[in-house]
């Protein structure tokens, strides 16, 4: 499901600030470039605007946890991303794996902000008294599938502890964090056959595999919200392997900040949460008043 970054035809001149994190080479100079650092340029640069910072939750504003539910965002980042909410010319987005209803009450993000959950299938707009969704729509054979998929995934998790299954509106998720080696690399073998079987996409990310009955993805749904935003840059932060496909949608001109260690098309690397929101809190202070 990896995708392939889209560029126009004849391509903007990028922002000053994209242009002073990036060597003659084109690919950016760890050593004299860093996360904060970037962010601060982009706060200063006015030809950066419409600016949109997407960030993913669990991972990169929240840190890991055994139990999802208790997920929580780094209390350092909540003042930050109001005030990016509440700045001219800035908008802010969530994007992740989780449920939309999910990442909404865990995340406590300001009014105004955008929510893209299960991985790009699910939209909307945290709006003072609620959520302004978009619709899905199943079809009735999707529907029927994502039933079977349920009950197919739940007999992959029976006997093996610390293997759970999660239902999400166009998804059912193997999660498998809890359990022992042997058996989440059995279940999650498993998962990835049933995928194959009956899924119309199939994510494997750190210890879960997602089998939905909708094609989607984060870049799909970054690229969209850009677009209809009409985004100049681009800000993405995050630390999972489906994050890659968001990266990978973005263009030179964007911002894209792995979270953690592993391999990535990212430009530009965070150590961890702690690091990402410290740069979040410099790129709020370094805003226009």
């Amino acid at each position: 499901m990896s995708e392939s970054p889209q560029h126009p035809e004849h391509p903007r001149p990028a922002p000053r600030s994209v242009r002073a994190a990036t060597s003659a080479s084109g690919s950016v100079s760890a050593s004299a470039v860093d996360v904060r650092s970037t962010l601060e340029g982009l706060a200063h640069d006015g030809t950066a605007r419409p600016l949109l910072v997407a960030l993913d939750f669990d991972g990169t504003l929240a840190p890991l946890q055994d139990d999802p539910s208790l997920s929580r965002m780094l209390p350092d980042a909540v003042a930050p991303l109001r005030t990016l909410v509440e700045a001219p010319g800035v908008s802010l987005a969530l994007v992740s794996g989780r449920a939309l209803h999910d990442l909404h009450a865990l995340a406590e993000v300001p009014v105004g902000t955008y929510l893209i959950g299960s991985h790009g299938a699910e939209r909307a707009r945290v709006m003072r008294h609620g959520l302004d969704r978009d619709v899905v729509q199943l079809t009735d054979e999707q529907a029927d599938r994502l039933a079977t998929l349920g009950a197919r995934a739940a007999e992959i998790a029976r006997g093996r502890d610390g293997v759970w299954v999660e239902s999400k509106p166009t998804a059912v998720v193997v999660h498998t964090r809890l359990a022992e080696h042997d058996d989440a690399r059995d279940a999650e073998s498993k998962a990835l056959a049933l995928g194959d079987e009956l899924g119309s996409g199939v994510l494997h990310g750190k210890d879960v595999v997602e089998i939905s009955v909708l094609r989607a993805s984060k870049g799909e749904a970054l690229r969209a919200l850009r677009d209809e935003l009409g985004a100049r840059v681009v800000v993405y932060a995050g630390d999972d392997v489906t994050d890659e496909h968001a990266f990978a949608a973005l263009t030179e001109h964007d911002v894209t900040i792995k979270v953690g260690a592993g391999d990535t098309v990212a430009r530009l690397r965070a150590a961890d949460p702690h690091e990402l929101v410290d740069a979040l809190v410099a790129l709020a202070a370094a805003l226009p008043t």
